[in-house]
């Protein structure tokens, strides 16, 4: 969490930022965050202690450096597309890519802040598609994040009538 401080393999002291740039959304199930990096700019070291889902918005390469030395992971995101995670060591996100990355953290806090020990996730718990201009009717918790607007939000269930372009996030593991 924002503020946190880490002692890196050399000794030196880190403090830690959240995990994204800006939370668009916040309830007692999730959190959303947005994160957008230019060409080159990096997200600063953070901790993830909820497992979370990555729907990418900008899609572009980025580098995730961990603290402890471990070998980098190379990411290659694209517009609609997402990864889910679970909670993971102490981390930074460089977009090394020559085109701006921006996405929406989905941080699913009742797997993580919740429980004794963070539960993970798999693909049979959580799924995501994307979809424009649609009626739906959606079988439990859902979250609903549009790709060109900041509107984010959680779905009980039930008839949604969606404008533009989305993410529909299923919380199966709620069902």
């Amino acid at each position: 969490m924002r503020g946190d401080v880490v002692v890196s393999p050399a000794g030196e002291e880190i403090v830690l930022v959240d995990v994204g740039q800006r939370m668009l959304y916040d309830d007692e199930l999730v959190r959303v965050w947005e994160v957008s990096l230019e060409p080159g700019e990096t997200h600063p070291w953070h901790l993830h202690h909820n497992p979370y889902v990555v729907l990418s918005i900008e899609g572009s390469q980025g580098r995730m450096d961990w603290l402890d030395g471990s070998e980098p992971r190379f990411i290659s995101e694209h517009r609609g597309g997402w990864v889910h995670r679970p909670v993971s060591p102490v981390h930074r996100l460089t977009n090394i890519g020559t085109s701006r990355y921006r996405n929406r953290l989905v941080e699913l806090k009742d797997l993580g802040e919740k429980p004794a020990a963070p539960l993970d996730i798999t693909d049979s718990d959580v799924s995501v598609r994307t979809v424009a201009d649609v009626e739906l009717q959606l079988e439990g918790p859902h979250v609903l994040a549009a790709l060109d607007t900041e509107d984010v939000r959680l779905h009980q269930g039930g008839p949604c009538s969606l404008a533009g372009e989305w993410f529909v996030v299923e919380l199966r593991y709620l069902g």
